[in-house]
C-alpha cells in the first residue's frame, strides 16, 4: 500500500521492518510486516488460519496499532520481549537485596524494557544500619547507582529503555527527592514522581502538619502545604517531579484484593505491582471516522466495537507469545493477563467531527468513545474467558467490588459474574509518538495536535539534504477535501489551549480507563505560580490518577515556541537549523581557560584537564582541551581524546553532546564513588569536568540543562525560532514534551525508550 506520508514509510523502515543480520530487508512491504505479526499472534489459537486473517484485517490500513515492540519483534524469532515496560520487584532494605534488584533491572533493560521502581522502601539517609555501626546513605544514593547502570546499558548500543522512580510523600528523604534532578548531572536516566496519598491532599487543603516517617518512626514534621508547594515549584521550574495519586490508583484497581501498587512504568500510563508487565496497543480513532468534515461525520460505532474485540484477542495472545526477561515477570503476566488497550488519533477524530479539543462537546464525545471502548473490551474478555478460561487469580466477588467495576454497566457486571473475565485490566492510554508517525502522523494518544504542519530536512544517501513537509493527518484530509480553504476556528493546538482544557480531556478519558493515562498538560511560559498549582488541584478534583505538566522556561527550554503568535494554530511552523561551521575556528595567540585536577580513586597520579575558551560573538565557548597525567597507562587514549574533543569544539554548534557521550561510558572493571556519587569510568569523570566548565563559563545555562545562545547556531529565517532542542537520534531540531516524554517529531525518537 501507499504510505500516507514519506515520514511514515521511513519510520516503518527504521523501526518496524524486519531485516536480517546484515541489514537486508526481510519484509518487502508493510503488508509483509502486518502478515508477520498477524501470523505470530494467531499461532497460539486453535484455528490459527482463521484468526490470522482477522488480525491482519485489524492491522490493515493502520486501524489497530500494536506497540512498537510487538510490531518490531513478533514473528522475527528473536529473543526479545514484546512487553514495553515493567515495574520491578520491591526493593529490600538491605545491601544484598538492593544489588539483587539492580541485577534484575539490568537484565530487563538489556532486553529493551523500561522499568519503574519505588524507592520508598529504602531507609532514609542518616538512619542507623544495625550490625555495621554506620549510617544509611539513603535511597537517592542508590538511585545514582541505577542511573549509572542505565548509562552502562546505553553505552552498549542505542537507548534501550527508561526508568521511573517514585517516592512516597511521607518518606523522610522526599524533599531531597523533589529537587534531585535540579543537579544537571544527576539522575538523567530517571523520570521522577511523588506518590501522593489521600491523607496528604486532605492535609494540604487544611494546611495541616505532615509527618515524614519510615517504619513507624517519625523523623520530622512539616506543613503539608509547604511540602506541596515545594513539589509545585520544582515542576514549575524544572518540569519534574510529576505526581501520582497512589491511593486513588489502588482503590480503583480491579486487582486490589491481590496486589498493592507503588510505582508505574516510565511514562506513567501503567501503574503496576511488583514484577508487573505493561503490554500496549492503540485503536486509531482517526481511521474510523466516516464522512469527515461534514454534518454527517461520525465515528463508526460498529467498526469500533469489532476492532476493539479483535485487538483484545490479539493482545491476550501476546501474553502467551512473548518472552520475558525474568521468570517472575512471566508468572505475573500470566496470572493476571493485564493488557493496556488505548487510543491514538483522538484529536484528529474530534477535528473531523468539527469539535474543538477541550470544549464541553469534545469532552463529552471523548467520554462516550472511551466508554464504548471499555465496554467492548470487557465483553470481549468475557467471551475469551468462556472459551479459554478466566485469568488464574480471578475472584468474582472481590473483582466486582473494585472502584472501577462499580461504574460498569449491569449487563457487563452480570456477564463477568457468570463467566469470569480473561484479562484483569484492559485499558490504558500510552505515548504513541512513533507509531502515530508510522500511521500517517495522526495526533498522538489523547494529546491535542502539536503543530499542523512543519518542515523536516532529510539526509539523502549522497550527503545532500532535501526538505519535506510533515502534515497532521486531519489537516491533510482537510486539504484533500477543501483545497486551500482556511482552517476553521476549532483547529486549535497545544500552544493555544488553556491548561484546563487539557485537564478536562484527561479526566474524561480517565473515567473509562481502568489503568492510567500518559498525558502532558502544556502550560504557557507566563502562567502564574498560583494558576499553575490550580492545574494540579483541578486534576485531583476531577478524578485524574496523576498529573504531568510542561512549562517552557529558561531552564527546560522553550520547546513549545511557535513562529506565528496567533490564537489559531500555524498552518506551517518551520523550525530553523543549527548551522555548524564548515571550517574550524582559527586559534588566537592567547586564550583564556581553566585547569581542573581529577583524582581517580585507586590511581597513583592525578589527571589534569585544561579547557581553553574563545570569545565568539560576545559569548564564551569551548575551543580546545588538554588532558595530562604522569600515569603513562593513560597516555594513548588521553592524547586521542584531546585531539578528537578539541576538533569537535572548533567546529562550533551544539557541542554539549560531548558531555553526555563521555558520561555514558562505563568501565567493565567497575567505576568509583566520587563526592558521594557513583561515576562509571574515568571518561565519565572527565565528562563531568567538561560539563562543570561549560556551566561555569555560561556556555550551558541553567546548570547545564540548556544551551545559551551561540551566534553560530542561530542562523535562521527572519521571524522564526527553533521549535525545540536537537534530537540525539537524527539531529533534527524540534524535540518536544509529549505524554511525559521528550519526543522528536522528525524520526519519532523518544527519551522514554
Amino acid at each position: 500500500m501507499r504510505f500516507a506520508a514519506p515520514i511514515a514509510e521511513q519510520i516503518w523502515d527504521m523501526k518496524y521492518r524486519m531485516k536480517d543480520a546484515e541489514g537486508q530487508a526481510v519484509d518487502a512491504s508493510v503488508e509483509d510486516s502486518w502478515r508477520r505479526v498477524a501470523r505470530d499472534l494467531a499461532r497460539v489459537e486453535a484455528e490459527p488460519a482463521k484468526w490470522e486473517e482477522k488480525f491482519y484485517s485489524a492491522l490493515e490500513d493502520f486501524k489497530y496499532l500494536p506497540a512498537g515492540r510487538i510490531l518490531a519483534g513478533a514473528g522475527t524469532g528473536r529473543s526479545v520481549t514484546l512487553f514495553n515496560c515493567f515495574v520491578m520487584g520491591t526493593i529490600p532494605d538491605s545491601m544484598g537485596g538492593i544489588f539483587d534488584m539492580l541485577k534484575e533491572a539490568a537484565l530487563t533493560m538489556q532486553q529493551g524494557g523500561g522499568i519503574g521502581y519505588d524507592f520508598s522502601t529504602i531507609r532514609p539517609r542518616g538512619a542507623v544500619v544495625k550490625g555495621v555501626a554506620a549510617d544509611a546513605s539513603g535511597p537517592l544514593s542508590f538511585m545514582d547507582v541505577w542511573d549509572a547502570m542505565c548509562r552502562t546499558i546505553m553505552s552498549a548500543g542505542s537507548r534501550r529503555g527508561a526508568m521511573m522512580a517514585t517516592m512516597r510523600c511521607d518518606h523522610p528523604d522526599v524533599e531531597q527527592f523533589i529537587v534531585a534532578k535540579q543537579d544537571s548531572a544527576r539522575l538523567r536516566m530517571f523520570n521522577l514522581s511523588v506518590l501522593i496519598t489521600d491523607d496528604f491532599m486532605d492535609a494540604v487543603r487544611a494546611d495541616g502538619p505532615w509527618d515524614l516517617k519510615f517504619e513507624g518512626r517519625v523523623y520530622s514534621t512539616v506543613q503539608a502545604l509547604d511540602l506541596w508547594n515545594k513539589i509545585m515549584k520544582a515542576t514549575y521550574d524544572f518540569a519534574e517531579p510529576g505526581v501520582i495519586f497512589i491511593d486513588r490508583i489502588n482503590k480503583a484497581n480491579n486487582l486490589n484484593y491481590v496486589e498493592t501498587i507503588a510505582a508505574t512504568n516510565p511514562c506513567g500510563e501503567q501503574p503496576l505491582p511488583p514484577y508487573g508487565a505493561c503490554l500496549l496497543g492503540s485503536i486509531n480513532l482517526a481511521r474510523l471516522v466516516t464522512n469527515p468534515f461534514t454534518d454527517a461525520a461520525q465515528l463508526d460505532p460498529e467498526a469500533l466495537d469489532d476492532l476493539v474485540r479483535t485487538a483484545v484477542r490479539m493482545m491476550d495472545n501476546v501474553v502467551d507469545a512473548s518472552k520475558f526477561p525474568l521468570d517472575a515477570q512471566a508468572e505475573e503476566a500470566r496470572n493476571k493477563r493485564r493488557i493496556g488497550l488505548g487510543v491514538t488519533g483522538l484529536a484528529d477524530a474530534l477535528l473531523m467531527l468539527g469539535l474543538r479539543y477541550g470544549a464541553d462537546d469534545a469532552v463529552a464525545q471523548t467520554r462516550v468513545w472511551m466508554k464504548a471502548i471499555a465496554r467492548a473490551a470487557y465483553l470481549a474478555s468475557v467471551d475469551l474467558a468462556k472459551e479459554k478460561g478466566a485469568f488464574p487469580l480471578f475472584d468474582a466477588k472481590k473483582y466486582l467490588a473494585s472502584g472501577f467495576m462499580s461504574k460498569m454497566d449491569k449487563d457487563v457486571r452480570d456477564a463477568i459474574a457468570k463467566h469470569g473475565i480473561r484479562n484483569a485490566l484492559l485499558t490504558s492510554i500510552a505515548p504513541t509518538g512513533t507509531i502515530s508517525l508510522y500511521a500517517g502522523n495522526v495526533s498522538s494518544g489523547i494529546e491535542p495536535v502539536f503543530a499542523y504542519a512543519y518542515t523536516r530536512k532529510v539526509l539523502q544517501k549522497d550527503g545532500s539534504r532535501t526538505e519535506e513537509e510533515v502534515v497532521d493527518y486531519a489537516v491533510q484530509m482537510w486539504r484533500d477535501l477543501r483545497g486551500d480553504a482556511e482552517l476553521p476556528d476549532y483547529f486549535v493546538n497545544a500552544q493555544t489551549l488553556a491548561p484546563k482544557d487539557h485537564v478536562a480531556m484527561q479526566a474524561a478519558a480517565q473515567e473509562w480507563v481502568d489503568s492510567s493515562i500518559s498525558k502532558t498538560i502544556n502550560c504557557p511560559e507566563d502562567i502564574g505560580f498560583d494558576d499553575f498549582k490550580d492545574v494540579y488541584m483541578a486534576a485531583w478534583d476531577l478524578g485524574c490518577k496523576g498529573c504531568t505538566t510542561y512549562r517552557p522556561n529558561d531552564v527546560t527550554g522553550s520547546v513549545l515556541s511557535v513562529s506565528e503568535k496567533t490564537e489559531k494554530a500555524p498552518e506551517a511552523d518551520k523550525g530553523a537549523d543549527v548551522v555548524y561551521l564548515t571550517e574550524p575556528l582559527d586559534r588566537p595567540a592567547a586564550l583564556e581557560g581553566a585547569t581542573y585536577k581529577l583524582k581517580w580513586p585507586g590511581s597513583e597520579h592525578a589527571i589534569y584537564i585544561t579547557i581553553n575558551d574563545i570569545i565568539h560573538g560576545n559569548h564564551r565557548r569551548p575551543f580546545e582541551i588538554f588532558i595530562n597525567s604522569k600515569n603513562m597507562e593513560h597516555y594513548a587514549w588521553t592524547v586521542a581524546l584531546t585531539r578528537m574533543v578539541s576538533a569537535v569544539f572548533r567546529r562550533g554548534g551544539d557541542v554539549s553532546f560531548v558531555v553526555e557521550e563521555l558520561k555514558a561510558v562505563f568501565d567493565p572493571r567497575g567505576g568509583a564513588w566520587m563526592q558521594g556519587r557513583y561515576v562509571p569510568s574515568i571518561l565519565a569523570a572527565i565528562g563531568g569536568v567538561i560539563e562543570r566548565h561549560l556551566v561555569e563559563t555560561g556556555f550551558l545555562a541553567g546548570e547545564g540543562l540548556g544551551l545559551k545562545a551561540d551566534p553560530q547556531a542561530e542562523v535562521m529565517a527572519v521571524g522564526e525560532a527553533p521549535r525545540g532542542p536537537a534530537c540525539s537520534s537524527c539531529g533534527q531540531y524540534g524535540m518536544r514534551m509529549v505524554e511525559g516524554c521528550m519526543t522528536c517529531p522528525s524520526c519519532g525518537h523518544s527519551k522514554c525508550g
